[in-house]
């Protein structure tokens, strides 16, 4: 009772792995999400160079890709889902706070979170226009990002890619590489995707700007948001 998700995700998904003798059973559906996702590119890239805030429309379209979750969601239809929570406003929106950081910053730590979803990672990636050092995760686990799909996602074109050092799906900084743990207290500023980093890092002594879709009511009650909900948020 006293493990995080991410960790309980880790040791039951191993076990899957065990008896089914299929180390990384979502990697089909990694593979078709990062290929729909890179069909909407072009369009998400125009809509976000014609928007009257850019890094803005980057951000939120950054969040919005947090609906990639196969842990979560089964069977929708991703131009559907998009649509569906464009229209939905942040239930937290630290953006002065972000956009101060971002402007001081030179070196950004941005852990991913699922395959797919990376695709609008790069997107704010390019808009933010710095440094980054991308994490992935260190092994399958879920639909989580792996290096195989970041690089089908074109990531290594904006970023440095590094892993946890671990298949957890989250980044609990006991378990992680020494890699990852060196860029995550050296970078000048922390942006973590998704609701497993979030539950892995929201209580880390640092500066970190979480972006992610709620998922669940007990995320909802700690992160004093509705389930559903667009959050970018920031901790000190």
């Amino acid at each position: 009772m006293e493990s995080t998700p991410p960790m309980l995700a880790k040791m039951m998904y191993e076990k899957v792995a065990k008896i089914t003798g299929v180390e990384d059973p979502y990697q089909e559906l990694k593979h078709k999400s990062t290929i729909e996702a890179l069909a909407l590119y072009p369009s998400v890239k125009e809509q976000v160079g014609r928007s009257k805030d850019p890094l803005l429309t980057a951000v939120k379209f950054a969040a919005i890709g947090n609906v990639i979750d196969f842990g979560v969601n089964h069977g929708y239809g991703l131009i559907e889902a998009i649509n569906d929570v464009f229209k939905r406003e942040f239930g937290i929106f630290d953006n002065a706070a972000f956009k101060e950081s971002l402007s001081k910053a030179n070196d950004i730590l941005y852990i991913g979170d699922n395959a797919g979803e990376s695709v609008f990672d790069r997107i704010l990636i390019e808009e933010m226009g710095k440094n980054v050092t991308y994490v992935v995760r260190g092994g399958p686990v879920i639909n989580d990002v792996t290096q195989k799909e970041a690089l089908q996602a074109g990531l290594d074109t904006v970023a440095t890619i590094i892993s946890t050092g671990t298949n957890i799906p989250g980044a609990v900084t006991e378990y992680c590489g020494s890699e990852f743990n060196a860029a995550f207290q050296e970078a000048d500023m922390v942006i973590s995707k998704g609701q497993g980093n979030y539950e892995s890092l929201s209580e880390e002594e640092r500066s970190i700007f979480f972006l992610l879709i709620v998922k669940c009511d007990l995320v909802a009650q700690e992160i004093g948001a509705q389930k559903g909900e667009l959050v970018l948020k920031g901790i000190n």
